[in-house]
């Protein structure tokens, strides 16, 4: 019998927790939120109400939500569909507490563990049968409410209704772009956005070395290639420096051996003194970018200069017509060069991490849509400049071409998709339909 979500139970009421306690509530599903204390739940709560942005749309659905503690309510699980751990990321915090919730839950329940990068096989090392059966990752992206992106990712033992079930809620009810994930460091998204970010830092680095500017850099790696209009230090400062600089330690732990991005998980020399100091981004006031408030009230955006080390007022970044495409990274100049070495670097990192990742091109294309905001998928964007072009640009260069490419340069394929996206290349080497969003 198919397995049904109607009641949920989010324990912890943080960011992520709020976000899908507000998102079930708004959807009128029943939601036990359980957090430390009361004190914390009332906090919860209110921030799901009226935080910036709120959790629900509409205020008076937050009534959906029953609010209790994890020492004096954790049994109250046992009345529901879906129980989300959603509490900080640690390790040993999420074993913790589902060792305790695992005995009052009831048959059939599922459990899922949103985590932006831990594997599932860690958490659940040891673990009852019952428990490795139920259990899946479900990565929201925050805001929860706002961001489309949900990767779901079963364990070695998850049953296949576990993932049938969270996908059709997650979907049906809650609007979510389901990707389908497998149980390696930092699932699909994170593992090529962070990628791109560590390894756009050090090639940047050197392409201002070269005369490019920070704004022209961050012109290239923004609408050129398909890319939101932060692009590369704005999306930084919007993520903080001390964050990236978590990200790229947990990389360097649990990247696998041989893998692309371990050359790039710590952060350059002056991305460094900056962390340091303090200068993380948006939310410290100052990043590679900064607001300065002028006596008539006005505002200017000043640029820290990474070469001379000092602010100065931001210039009119210059894009040449050639470069206002992806097919730009193909030409010999610094800006080709610079698109090259960062976009065609992770174009082939996505390449080749299929099915590492993954098990088809289209949920790798969808994850940095939906999750980055990419005009298009890694795919995509390979089918848009050319698949046979890059491949003999590396082979003329005596570089190895990476799975995906080898996959369809050997089955005589020219684009990993074909009939106007209806129909996909996979792994096998042959063609098959695209499934609905």
């Amino acid at each position: 019998m198919a397995r049904e979500i109607n009641s949920v139970a989010v324990i912890g009421g943080g960011t992520m927790g709020g976000g899908i306690a507000g998102l079930c509530a708004q959807m009128d599903k029943p939601v036990l939120l359980l957090e430390v204390s009361a004190e914390a739940g009332e906090k919860a709560l209110e921030r799901i109400k009226s935080g910036r942005p709120p959790a629900v749309d509409d205020p008076e659905k937050a009534a959906n939500i029953t609010l209790g503690t994890i020492d004096d309510d954790l049994h109250k699980i046992a009345d529901c569909d879906w129980i989300c751990e959603a509490i900080i990321e640690d390790l040993d915090a999420k074993r913790a507490i589902i060792e305790r919730l695992e005995p009052l839950r009831s048959d059939g329940s599922i459990v899922s563990t949103n985590t932006s990068g831990i594997p599932l096989k860690d958490i659940t090392e040891g673990m009852p049968e019952r428990l490795r059966r139920d259990i899946a990752v479900t990565h929201f992206f925050n805001p929860v409410k706002v961001m489309r992106l949900l990767e779901l990712v079963p364990g070695k033992a998850t049953t296949p209704d576990v993932i049938d079930a969270l996908t059709d809620f997650c979907r049906d009810t809650l609007g979510k772009g389901v990707v389908n994930a497998k149980d390696t460091v930092n699932f699909i998204g994170n593992r090529i956005g962070c990628y791109w970010m560590m390894r756009g830092l050090h090639e940047a680095g050197e392409a201002l070395k070269a005369g490019l500017s920070m704004e022209e850099i961050d012109a290239l790696m923004s609408a050129p290639v398909g890319l939101p209009p932060t692009g590369l230090y704005g999306l930084i400062d919007l993520i903080g420096l001390d964050v990236m600089d978590l990200v790229g330690e947990n990389l360097a732990v649990n990247l696998p051996a041989g893998d692309l991005c371990a050359d790039f998980t710590a952060l350059p020399a002056p991305e460094r003194a900056m962390l340091e100091r303090g200068q993380i981004g948006r939310k410290a006031g100052a990043g590679f970018y900064r607001m300065q408030k002028l006596d008539d009230g006005s505002r200017k955006t000043e640029v820290y200069d990474l070469i001379h080390g000092d602010w100065r007022d931001t210039q009119q970044a210059t894009v040449s017509d050639v470069h206002k495409s992806p097919k730009g990274m193909f030409e010999d100049d610094t800006q080709g060069r610079l698109a090259w070495n960062i976009m065609g670097s992770t174009l082939l990192y996505a390449a080749g991490l299929v099915p590492e990742i993954a098990g088809d091109v289209v949920n790798v294309d969808r994850a940095m849509k939906w999750g980055y905001a990419w005009g298009w998928g890694p795919f995509e964007m390979l089918d848009e400049v050319g698949p046979a072009k890059v491949i003999e640009k590396l082979t003329s260069e005596g570089h190895g071409v990476p799975g995906m490419l080898k996959v369809l340069h050997d089955a005589g394929a020219e684009t990993f998709y074909r009939n106007g996206g209806s129909e996909y290349l996979g792994t096998d080497g042959e063609y098959h339909q695209t499934p609905p969003e």
